[in-house]
């Protein structure tokens, strides 16, 4: 840990046995010796912080915005079952929990690795291991992104598997693949393509839309009205990434903004410093958006289809 602080900020760090001296320029020593100070909390309220927990602890002390991080970092693990537990790693996904929890439907954007699909499926899960509801659904629209889907082998169920795949791969995560088959075989997990939903009510179900941002208007629609008694929605995406044509407006953009005050439904926005996979994601996402306003900058217009239009909710 202590080599990392010193490559990542222009300190040198002494170990004094109960005591750690800081060194360097007022400014940077000060942002260090907050970023400790919260990891020291969450340490007291029994956290083991890792080399991710570090980097967002330092970015946060970087922004003005650590104070009470430690008491994130040290949030009591929500069960997912006795042998598996889930925590927010950041306070972006700490408010998604909460509003997992609190909300019939939450739409929650962010960028790769901010950890939206499999928080929502190990929210699914744990609700339907608890018995809150009767199902699991999990659905993602078939959009094809750069390959022509009619040129895969094998029948219609052979050929949008693969655009499932993600959502069995956090399944697995949680649940043992022979499981996981068990309860598909007794229409307990449902894992199929968004345009199976149509003409369905789902009552006591736990419904994941993944991808969202590939979605129409009229098929995010047609998805959120497909909720029943005792259900909870749930539709994440990232709205840098849209494969529909251009002429086509991605759902999961006018649902942010037509359902934004909309009683019962939670907008949550991850974004970069929400990321916790390997630490070189952030630093691709940081990459591809320097690059995207760069290109904004020399051309206004030169790019639509990435980013919300003006009317849409504030980031």
């Amino acid at each position: 840990m202590r080599k990392r602080i010193q490559q990542d900020t222009a300190v040198r760090i002494v170990d004094r046995g109960a005591k750690i001296l800081v060194i360097g320029e007022e400014k940077e020593t000060a942002i260090v010796g907050q970023m400790l100070d919260e990891l020291l909390s969450a340490v007291r309220k029994g956290h083991t912080p890792d080399v991710s927990d570090l980097t967002y602890a330092l970015n946060e002390a970087r922004g003005d915005s650590a104070a009470d991080l430690g008491a994130v970092l040290s949030e009591a693990p929500r069960a997912l079952r006795k042998d598996m537990q889930i925590k927010p790693r950041t306070r972006g996904q700490k408010e998604y929990l909460d509003a997992l929890k609190h909300s019939d439907v939450t739409v929650c954007t962010g960028p790769a690795g901010t950890g939206k699909t499999y928080l929502a499926v190990a929210a699914a899960v744990s609700a339907l291991l608890n018995k809150r509801v009767n199902r699991l659904i999990l659905t993602r629209p078939a959009v094809e992104a750069g390959e022509n889907l009619g040129f895969l082998p094998g029948d219609l169920q052979e050929k949008v598997n693969p655009y499932l795949r993600p959502l069995y791969d956090a399944l697995y995560s949680m649940l043992d693949v022979e499981r996981v088959r068990r309860l598909a075989e007794r229409e307990m997990i449902e894992i199929a393509p968004l345009a199976f939903m149509r003409g369905r009510t789902l009552a006591h179900s736990f419904a994941i839309l993944d991808e969202a941002q590939n979605t129409t208007t009229e098929q995010m629609k047609m998805f959120l009205t497909r909720l029943g008694e005792g259900s909870t929605a749930v539709v994440t995406g990232d709205i840098t990434q849209i494969d529909l044509p251009p002429s086509k407006v991605s759902g999961l953009i006018e649902a942010r903004r037509v359902l934004r005050d909309t009683p019962g439904v939670a907008i949550v926005n991850l974004d970069r410093s929400d990321v916790v996979r390997h630490p070189l994601v952030q630093n691709i996402v940081d990459a591809y958006e320097a690059d995207a306003a760069a290109r904004d900058a020399e051309s206004p217009e030169g790019r639509v289809r990435t980013d919300a239009p003006a009317t849409d909710t504030p980031e």
